[in-house]
């Protein structure tokens, strides 16, 4: 009936109905296509959790052996010395730990094979003459000094020669004595205890021969531009006043200051600068009165081990007051007491590790640096007299009173870190008072590696800071009138604009803001200082102007253009700021703000400082806040904002009490991936902060953050090194940043959805 009706009104035939269900095919492909697509989406995030726990995974191994406890494993020993060493430092090991020697008190010095039985024949100190080796002291790699019973000192310097034969490594010990030197002359007593020097003006001995009677023995060589060079000789009294007697000596590398020890608990300091009149400078009390059994340096001879008859072992170092003055001898650390009096000490040459043994045959492990003790060892053999810390820092040997040896092989390759030398504040050698410090390199052997990574924490936080104090205020209130006020012509090419920004390579900016902006900002800093009241004023002006003007002129404008008209106030206004800047320079700062700035506040102006970073990253980081900002603005629905002006208010009104807060959680999401952006941010930092570890919030002077550290340092870190190791826990520390922000940011915008989601 329906195709009759419909024949007899076109005047044609009638064309059949179309089908009014879609193809099952069709259907079918697209539900297979819909699945595949959803799966693909797992997939993808799947990977992408996959990637991130496997990067963490990699931070982790690298970071993991920085904590690891160390391991001391006891080794068996070939052979054993033939009788008990001389007091002193009596002992040394090759650095392939095979051959140990023994200076021993019947005047040998005694080779002794530590991994494998050798005929190794003991050679005899030469010129004795029926005196004995009294005491050792050594000075030196191998070098070594032996005071006789007769007031003699020989010197002795003992050589490992190493060669390879059919991929086999055999090392060949020699002992080279060189001549003997009468210290006391005409009275011939034996020497007790000796202490020695090698500095360029020449070597210095200091020898005890009573119980408070030291002889110096100071040797000067002259060159002549003409002839052979001179040996100049001396030798004078040093007489020691004080209540007990010597017990332990000490003489720095550089001849600088001597320390003597004493049987009533002391520590003197003498200063022998001036070698002809060597004066005593002070005298401190290390513990609890004690005899003082001990004394030793390490690396780089600047800080003192002193251990005493009670088992205390104590650091110090010879360092200017925290308020200035002269230096004086100060306690570092106090490290875990022996159970028994201290008898030895032995300094690691690699760094500032250093053993301690007691009487008792306990031995301890501990690092100057930290101040802790890391090991505490039983040694096979009871009266310790002598210990020796490898050459490589990777094993230990003590010699017992019988002549027995312990070997242990000590696996410590990170004995510099800890949580507080990592956060806290350290003690450095040379510095007044513990500091946080961060100097990975220096020029010397000696030089203590300074880690802490607060320092860098603190740069990071700081140049973030700067950057969204700039960047922040900026991008929302530019989101919030592009949104709310802005005439939708001038929308549509202002936020592509700003968006665009975002895609500015950071190195670029890094590159203008080191060698283009930091110069610029340096010449008109207070200018910039007066940029924001001259800036307000303007604006200001402009509107009392533009309120003034006549309705007919004021009508010309379409509204949400008036952005366009502050463009030249804007423009006038800064360059009035600049020159309202160099004459308050000129007439309030003397001229010169740097000055002024030092003089008056203390503060350094650093031409490269978190004012260029500032504006520099503000840069990069707006258009993310900004576009993220004016989305969340522009999707709150239209109804709110055509109830709020129905019910009479006005559109500032409506912005800041409708609008801003129902898009608040994503105005605060924006705000912290921007945070997350700059906390991150490498090639800006690196550029334009001058990388400088130092912790002041002045505007003024730069900072290093952790990103910008680890794009420094980790190509010149040697792989599996603490340094290496460190700055991948740097790593791990800007990823823990960045994910509890996230994190917390996320709890924030759920917390303020819910708020707000009924409105």
């Amino acid at each position: 009936m329906a195709i009759r009706t419909e024949a007899l009104r076109t005047g044609g035939p009638a064309r059949p109905a179309p089908p009014l269900a879609v193809s099952h095919r069709r259907t079918a492909r697209r539900i297979l296509a819909d699945r595949w697509a959803a799966r693909l989406v797992v997939l993808g995030g799947v990977i992408i959790i996959a990637s991130i726990l496997a990067i963490l995974l990699v931070i982790a191994v690298e970071v993991y052996p920085l904590f690891k406890p160390p391991v001391a494993a006891p080794l068996a020993v070939a052979a054993s010395a033939s009788g008990p060493p001389t007091p002193g430092d009596s002992a040394g090991v090759d650095e392939y730990r095979e051959i140990a020697y023994v200076v021993t008190g019947h005047g040998h010095v005694e080779f002794v094979p530590l991994i494998a039985e050798r005929g190794l024949s003991p050679v005899a100190v030469p010129g004795l003459a029926g005196a004995r080796v009294t005491t050792v002291a050594q000075f030196g790699r191998g070098r070594h000094a032996l005071g006789t019973s007769d007031g003699r000192v020989i010197p002795l310097e003992v050589k490992f020669g190493v060669t390879f034969k059919d991929g086999v490594r055999t090392v060949t010990p020699e002992a080279v004595f060189g001549e003997a030197a009468v210290l006391d002359r005409g009275r011939g007593r034996a020497i007790r205890r000796l202490a020695l020097a090698a500095p360029a003006a020449g070597p210095l001995t200091v020898a005890q021969v009573g119980p408070t009677d030291l002889i110096v023995q100071t040797v000067v060589e002259r060159k002549a531009l003409i002839g052979a060079s001179r040996r100049e000789e001396s030798l004078q009294p040093l007489p020691v006043s004080l209540d007990g007697e010597v017990s332990a000596l000490a003489l720095d590398g550089r001849g600088e200051d001597l320390f003597l020890g004493t049987s009533r608990g002391q520590v003197l300091r003498y200063d022998l600068r001036d070698r002809a009149t060597p004066a005593a400078v002070e005298v401190v009390t290390p513990g609890t009165g004690a005899p003082v059994t001990t004394l030793g340096f390490l690396i780089g001879d600047r800080t003192l081990v002193v251990g005493d008859a009670g088992g205390r072992v104590s650091t110090w170092q010879v360092v200017p007051p925290p308020d200035g003055g002269v230096p004086r001898l100060t306690r570092i650390y106090e490290f875990a007491a022996h159970d028994a009096a201290v008898t030895a000490i032995a300094a690691s040459r690699r760094d500032r590790g250093f053993i301690t043994a007691d009487s008792g045959g306990r031995l301890h492990v501990s690092y100057g640096t930290s101040g802790q003790t890391l090991l505490r060892l039983a040694a096979p053999t009871a009266d310790l007299r002598s210990i020796v810390f490898a050459p490589k820092a990777d094993g230990l040997l003590a010699i017992g009173g019988d002549g027995r040896l312990g070997h242990w092989r000590l696996d410590n390759p990170h004995p510099e870190v800890t949580l507080r030398t990592l956060f806290g504040a350290v003690w450095y050698e040379g510095y007044p008072r513990p500091e946080y410090v961060w100097q990975s390199t220096g020029g010397t052997d000696d030089f203590e590696s300074k880690l802490s990574l607060t320092p860098l924490v603190y740069g990071t936080l700081k140049g973030t800071f700067y950057a969204l104090l700039i960047a922040v205020p900026l991008a929302l209130l530019a989101a919030l009138y592009v949104s709310e006020f802005m005439h939708p012509t001038i929308k549509g090419y202002v936020k592509p604009v700003v968006e665009i920004m975002a895609a500015l390579p950071s190195v670029v900016l890094g590159f203008l803001a080191g060698l283009w902006l930091a110069p610029m900002v340096e010449r008109v800093v207070p200018g910039l200082v007066l940029l924001p009241p001259v800036l307000a004023a303007g604006i200001l002006g402009a509107l009392l102007l533009w309120r003034r003007l006549p309705a007919p002129v004021r009508g010309r404008f379409r509204p949400g253009a008036e952005a366009l008209l502050l463009v030249p106030v804007v423009l006038a206004a800064g360059w009035l700021a600049i020159g309202l800047g160099g004459l308050a320079e000129a007439w309030l700062l003397t001229g010169d703000y740097r000055g002024w700035l030092l003089s008056v506040l203390g503060l350094t102006y650093d031409q490269r400082n978190s004012l260029v970073v500032g504006v520099a990253m503000g840069f990069a980081v707006i258009p993310i806040i900004f576009t993220i900002a004016e989305d969340s603005l522009a999707n709150v629905p239209q109804h709110l904002r055509a109830g709020s002006l129905a019910l009479g208010a006005t559109r500032w009104q409506t912005a800041l009490r409708i609008v801003l807060p129902t898009a608040s959680p994503g105005i605060f999401s924006a705000i912290m991936i921007g945070f997350g952006r700059a906390v991150g941010e490498t090639m800006i930092v690196l550029m334009a902060t001058g990388n400088t570890p130092v912790m002041d919030w002045s505007i003024f002077s730069g900072f290093r953050a952790l990103s910008a550290n680890i794009a420094v340092e980790l190509p010149e870190a040697p792989e599996g090194g603490t340094l290496f190791r460190v700055l991948f826990l740097a790593a791990l520390l800007l990823f823990c940043l960045t994910f509890l922000v996230n994190t917390a940011a996320e709890l924030v915008r759920l917390r303020l959805r819910r708020k707000y989601r009924y409105l």
